[in-house]
């Protein structure tokens, strides 16, 4: 019996030291959040982080412990992730350069993933579910995001009813008009809807769809088009720009030959392309996301009517506008596209813009910047901004954001109105070879914008 405890005692002793060694070596992921590779789901100075499941690790490599979270929403996987994936390492870069401070506050950051493997894009289940951590983590101080509007539509309501005043929320690419404005195109509960408290929770940096639309329309025009036919991929986005697109061109005088929806999940549009081709169109405009089968349809459009430089124009918004589009449908099928994007190139930058851009490439290695990661990174700065001037209170920052005016900025100058839009509206026009390259930049005159809503010009 004495020998069995004399057993028992060491190997309790033994189990106690390994216990001790193993902490010491940081076994315990809730004991330390002051590394960029800690594990979401941990805990430190306060902090909670994000869980795994929908967020990559918390990051953080400034003094001391975080005091809050800045989570960014953006799909991650399927087409977008090429731009995605950048505009994260544009976030990081901007939080970086700021020592992990804004003020007087630590900021730590986590990149959440928004979309599917199965959807491979942007999920409406995986937004919700995003948006209810973030809003009852109290950890969490801001939003970067989202990317796509449809996200943002069922986000942002969420994050307006969360404990503390609300969380606020910057997106970086949102454009679909009726989550800021009122207009004959958006739905009656638009977009008093996404803010059930009254009190508005979210801007954006780029100009919204009215502009895109109207910029568009002007390009045709002036590259010869007389007659589009409209596609768009059924969601809030895809049909918004179209409706907008169409507004505007039929302000213009051109002739709207179509206008209908394409299924995702068709195999072929050789049959639509026909149909197109019956309509005597010079031009095909793809309002949507190259997510959804937005390569298909390029290759049937070049299929059935020729290639984009050809006697039918291709035409897409800044859904289409990523290295994606090219790789997925080829570059043969891509050349001679044009897309758009609202504010201006990356390599128009200037100021302070000229330096981010500059000192990002080297960061890539020589990868081409995607034209949304100069906003991912502008939206981070505003944040942090925000932070600094409120500190650690959720409506104390949304108050912030929405007195924003940026001088010397990334983007430039601009101010956030009211309805959290940004007051500057330039579009740049690109076309497809290698990547796309800019070839205009339009800034659309404002009655030209107000029929592009549904207003008259």
């Amino acid at each position: 019996m004495r020998k069995k405890s004399i057993l028992l005692a060491l190997l309790a002793l033994v189990v106690g030291v390994l216990a001790l060694t193993a902490a010491g070596c940081g076994g315990d992921d809730d004991t330390d959040t002051t590394g960029a590779g800690d594990t979401g789901g941990g805990g430190g100075g306060g902090v909670e982080a994000l869980p795994s499941s929908m967020c990559q690790d918390l990051e953080y490599e400034g003094e001391g412990d975080p005091d809050v979270i800045i989570a960014s929403d953006l799909p991650l996987q399927g087409s977008s992730r090429t731009q995605t994936v950048q505009m994260t390492e544009a976030i990081r870069k901007v939080l970086k350069d700021a020592g992990y401070k804004a003020g007087d506050v630590n900021v730590a950051y986590q990149s959440c993933d928004d979309s599917t493997a199965q959807a491979a894009k942007w999920d409406s289940a995986k937004c919700n579910q995003n948006a209810q951590e973030y809003a009852s983590n109290e950890s969490v101080i801001g939003v970067v995001g989202t990317f796509n509007s449809g996200c943002a539509a069922i986000v942002i309501p969420v994050l307006n009813e969360a404990p503390g005043g609300g969380v606020g929320m910057v997106s970086p690419a949102n454009t679909y008009v009726c989550l800021t404005i009122p207009g004959p195109g958006c739905e009656d509960t638009e977009p008093d809807k996404y803010y059930p408290t009254g009190q508005r929770n979210y801007i954006r940096m780029v100009a919204h769809d009215a502009y895109q639309g109207a910029a568009v329309a002007q390009y045709m025009q002036d590259n010869g088009t007389t007659s589009v036919y409209i596609l768009n991929d059924k969601e809030a986005y895809g049909l918004g720009v179209a409706q907008n697109l169409r507004n505007a061109a039929e302000s213009l005088g051109l002739t709207v030959a179509g206008f209908e929806a394409w299924d995702p999940k068709a195999s072929s549009y050789e049959g639509l392309m026909n149909k197109i081709k019956g309509t005597g169109a010079d031009a095909v405009f793809l309002g949507g996301l190259i997510d959804e089968n937005g390569a298909q349809v390029i290759k049937d459009k070049v299929a059935v009517l020729g290639p984009n430089d050809g006697a039918v124009k291709l035409y897409a918004p800044d859904g289409f506008t990523t290295q994606s589009t090219i790789d997925e449908a080829g570059k043969k099928n891509a050349a001679g596209m044009y897309a758009s994007v609202a504010g201006v190139p990356p390599d128009q930058l200037t100021g302070a813009g000229a330096d981010f851009i500059s000192s990002f490439e080297q960061e890539l290695g020589g990868e081409p910047v995607e034209a949304y990661s100069a906003y991912g990174a502008q939206s981070m700065q505003v944040m942090l901004d925000a932070i600094a001037k409120a500190g650690n209170d959720r409506a104390g920052v949304i108050s912030a954001l929405f007195e924003t005016s940026v001088q010397g900025g990334i983007l430039g100058d601009f101010d956030i109105t009211p309805d959290g839009d940004p007051t500057a509206g330039p579009i740049t026009i690109y076309v497809a070879a290698d990547k796309f390259d800019p070839v205009d930049v339009i800034t659309p005159a404002p009655d030209l914008v107000e029929a592009a809503k549904g207003g008259s010009r």
